[in-house]
Formats: structure tokens, C-alpha cells, sequence
């Protein structure tokens, strides 16, 4: 039986232990136990993380194995090998694949009926693993897709257009990396197009603008993991929102990693595709209309995807 209150963190890095952080500030969860090889290190997360609670809201936190999971509503997997400079996401691939069907293994022997949440990266390629390894529904194996990279477009169009970003309506998708793409196509601010709204706030020159914001979000992870070394702030609220939509059941339109399966002409390829998310993980993956354009950059991402899944199959 699924406990809708408990999850569980894979994984005790700076991305695994921010996000463990950032769900205790949350409060949306009443248990949350953490696994990692080391178990000390989960041990002393656990401790670090519990330490706030008199100052936000009543959980047990705590270091455990793959047993406790087996009612966790959802299980955050962010074990891997971390980006190192220089480096691509496609690049962590074949030792990240390894990692991901050994937590996978330990996963399914627990029995889990949780929704799996991958982090780690790349993540369509490992959201993919986690499906095939795991055998569960399409529906319970996601990944955290390009709902990080879609913040980061709002922040930079706000910023550009002086307008809260909660304004700002637009959105990425195909992979979590370097072939994503912004939908331009159906952006907007308050709906009013984009194009005509940069027009409304002084902004003449669209199109120079609008390119150097989707390279600033793109390359994104490079330039922060180049100055501190590593990303997880972001990807910490991020997923937060993910597990957020999930335990409320809000029915959110979220730009997660989903099997596809006839959706955009595409099959047997995870990507970041606009979903409907709730309690029962992905509900519904959205075919929206794109552009010609927009359609074959997603078929081109697409391409570079099952290229990756040729090599680690």
C-alpha cells in the first residue's frame, strides 16, 4: 500500500541531499528516508537536514535501505556519477546506465508501487533505463525532464522584459541538454504573444534576443558547473514542484521525460514533453501543434537520443 505522505531520495550528492532539503521546507511530506552507497553519508544528511524541522514542519527524516521504500508514493533517483567541466550530459551515459539498472534492480526486489522520479543525467536516457529495467508502467517511470530548463527560459525573459516571470508563458522540450528547444511558438506574456510583447516593451530587435536567451538556457549548467563546480539549487525546486503536483494531484502541465509512443510521429524514446501530472504519475502526454520548424528540431533531439540508446543497448 502507498504511503501518498513518504518518499524517498536515491542518491545523498548535491543534488540528491538539496533536493531532500528543499522537500523538508516544502512540508509536503510527512516521512522521507535517504539512501546512498554510503550509508554514513545519508546518515549524517538525514541528521543536517532534521535539525531544521522546529523551524518548519513536523517529518521523519532518516538514513534507511531499499526495504523502507516499499510505500514510498515516490522514489527520487538522482545515484550517478556527477557533470564534471567540460563535460556533456551525453557524455555520463554508459557509467550513469550501469548506476541506474543496479538502483533499479534493488528497487523492484523492495516491491516498490511508487512513482520513480529520475534526476540523474542524462536524464531521458536513464528515465528510459529506469522504464525498461523496471518494467512498470509508462505512467510511474519519469524523469525530471526540461521542467528545470523551463524556469530557466521564464527567469531569463523576465529578466530581459522587466515582467514577473509568472507572467511569462513558455516553455522547452526534447532532451535535457544540448539539442533541447524553446517552443516559441506558443510563448507568451499574460496572453499576449511574445513577439508582440517585446514590441510593447521597447524591445525591437525580437529574434537577436530570443536566440541569445535559448543559448543563455541551454548552456545553462555549463557556465554555473564552470564557476561552483556543480548544479542542484535548481534542480532541487524543480523537483520539488515535480513531487508537488503528485502528492496534490493539480493535474499540472509539466514539461517532464515520458516514454512516447506514436505522440509527435515519435516511438520507444523518452523526452521532455508537455504532460499532465498528478497522483498517478504521467497522465496524459500532450501532442500539441508545433511549428515546422519547432516539429524538427524535436525529431532532430529526437535522433540524437536513440543514437545514445543504440550504443548502451
Amino acid at each position: 500500500m502507498v504511503d501518498i505522505q513518504k518518499v524517498a531520495v536515491i542518491g545523498c550528492g548535491f543534488v540528491g541531499s538539496t533536493i531532500a532539503y528543499t522537500l523538508m521546507l516544502r512540508g509536503i511530506f510527512s516521512e522521507m528516508v535517504l539512501i546512498d552507497a554510503d550509508k554514513k553519508k545519508a546518515e549524517g544528511e538525514a541528521m543536517d537536514i532534521s535539525h531544521g524541522l522546529p523551524f518548519a514542519h513536523a517529518m521523519d527524516i532518516y538514513a534507511g535501505n531499499y526495504e523502507d521504500i516499499r510505500d514510498a508514493a515516490i522514489i527520487v533517483i538522482t545515484a550517478g556519477a556527477n557533470q564534471k567541466p567540460g563535460e556533456t550530459r551525453l557524455d555520463l551515459v554508459q557509467k550513469n546506465a550501469k548506476i541506474m539498472k543496479s538502483v533499479v534492480a534493488r528497487i523492484c526486489q523492495a516491491e516498490c508501487e511508487g512513482i520513480l522520479l529520475v534526476v540523474s543525467n542524462p536524464v531521458d536516457i536513464l528515465t528510459h533505463v529506469a522504464l525498461a529495467e523496471s518494467g512498470f508502467s509508462q505512467k510511474r517511470v519519469i524523469g525530471s525532464g526540461t521542467v528545470l530548463d523551463t524556469a530557466r527560459l521564464k527567469y531569463l525573459l523576465s529578466g530581459c522584459l522587466q515582467v514577473d516571470s509568472r507572467n511569462v508563458h513558455a516553455f522547452v522540450i526534447g532532451e535535457h541538454g544540448d539539442s533541447e528547444l524553446a517552443v516559441w511558438s506558443t510563448a507568451n506574456v499574460f496572453g499576449i504573444d511574445l513577439e508582440e510583447f517585446f514590441l510593447l516593451r521597447g524591445c525591437s530587435n525580437y529574434e537577436k534576443e530570443r536566440e541569445q536567451i535559448y543559448q543563455d538556457v541551454r548552456d545553462s549548467a555549463y557556465a554555473i558547473i564552470e564557476r561552483k563546480g556543480a548544479t542542484y539549487y535548481g534542480i532541487g525546486i524543480a523537483v520539488a514542484r515535480i513531487a508537488e503536483c503528485i502528492v496534490r494531484d493539480s493535474h499540472t502541465v509539466l514539461p517532464i521525460s515520458v516514454l512516447l509512443k506514436g505522440e509527435y510521429g515519435l516511438d520507444g524514446v523518452c523526452l521532455s514533453i508537455p504532460t499532465v501530472v498528478g497522483q498517478n504519475g504521467a497522465e496524459q502526454i500532450l501532442d500539441i501543434a508545433l511549428s515546422q520548424e519547432e516539429y524538427n528540431k524535436l525529431i532532430s533531439s529526437a535522433a540524437e537520443l536513440k543514437k545514445i540508446l543504440v550504443q548502451i543497448e
